[in-house]
């Protein structure tokens, strides 16, 4: 068995000032997608799902067309890749987006789009997100071992210290777990940044608490999930009590780590917290974008990634 990697790739980037998704940030043009591909692939990886948005679905998938044309996987099949869409009114009946609605309804509500094309243990990712090989060697292994389970899921953390921008504040879902490793609660943290002290500070937007000291090894949520595929039904089972309760709240968002809080607190499932040596980099802001740039060239320099890289 084969896993599949899912590629949150819809989001418009409002910060970044353009498609992320589409960016060529490595010597040769390559995005940071093709990275997380070429790791996913080394890693195991037998299948490709975007999750993209109407208006620019046809671009992808030409540049995917043209782009990874001969890539195999590691037993030497062609590489599979699905499209598929998220958009405002891809909600489940009797619910009528309202009017004023202009946000997507989130992370969560992307998954649920792959529902029909994904039957097997995946992974979730970001598309503007770099993990790192190991990140995905972790994953990949997990998404195997757990081929013919139910309700077993996975988050990779990554150490909050690892995970800042230089060029303003972030937000990260900080996650709480037992001595077994697992996961007893995610609390999203907006405006995390390192202050001048050098200590991290938060806000809880949980308990409303602002300006929380962070402790920099924390493991945090970069988006980087593992799922067996019963998690599909439970999701759209909360994203239509979510609907019920925020249909007319233009705003709010259904976002992955409160489907999963559900999940683990009704006891309909698990999920561990595996921790990952990788470093994380990515371009939240447009000014991350130099950096950036300059860790895929010093990747390369090093000889851990070919250049070009297809």
């Amino acid at each position: 068995m084969k896993p599949t990697l899912l590629v949150l790739a819809a989001g418009m980037g409002s910060r970044y000032g353009g498609l992320k998704q589409m960016d060529g940030l490595g010597p040769h043009g390559e995005t940071i997608i093709d990275y997380s591909i070429h790791d996913a692939v080394e890693a195991g990886f037998g299948k490709v799902v975007y999750i993209v948005r109407e208006s620019f679905k046809a671009q992808m998938e030409e540049a995917v067309k043209q782009k990874y044309a001969g890539v195999k996987t590691v037993d030497g099949e062609p590489l599979q890749f699905v499209f598929v869409t998220q958009e405002l009114d891809k909600i489940p009946a009797p619910f009528q987006v309202p009017a004023e609605r202009v946000k997507p309804w989130g992370t969560a509500h992307a998954v649920l789009m792959a529902a029909e094309v994904i039957h097997e243990p995946f992974a979730v990712i970001n598309g503007d997100d770099f993990y790192g090989k190991e990140s995905f060697k972790i994953l990949g292994d997990w998404c195997r071992a757990h081929e013919n389970t139910q309700g077993q899921y996975c988050i990779v953390g990554f150490q909050l210290e690892n995970t800042l921008s230089e060029n303003g504040s972030v937000s990260r879902g900080i996650c709480s777990y037992n001595t077994d490793g697992i996961l007893t609660n995610i609390a999203e943290h907006l405006c995390i940044a390192r202050e001048a002290d050098g200590k991290v500070y938060g806000d809880n937007s949980v308990t409303g608490e602002n300006h929380v000291e962070l402790a920099p090894k924390a493991l945090c949520s970069m988006n980087m999930w593992g799922f067996t595929p019963d998690y599909f039904a439970k999701s759209a089972r909360i994203f239509e009590s979510f609907l019920a309760q925020n249909i007319q709240e233009p705003k709010k968002e259904y976002y992955i780590p409160f489907a999963v809080d559900v999940i683990v607190k009704e006891g309909e499932g698990v999920c561990e917290v595996l921790s990952t040596p990788s470093h994380w980099f990515g371009v939240t802001y447009k000014e991350d974008r130099p950096g950036v740039v300059a860790k895929f060239a010093e990747l390369v320099e090093k000889g851990i990634y070919p250049s070009p890289l297809y």
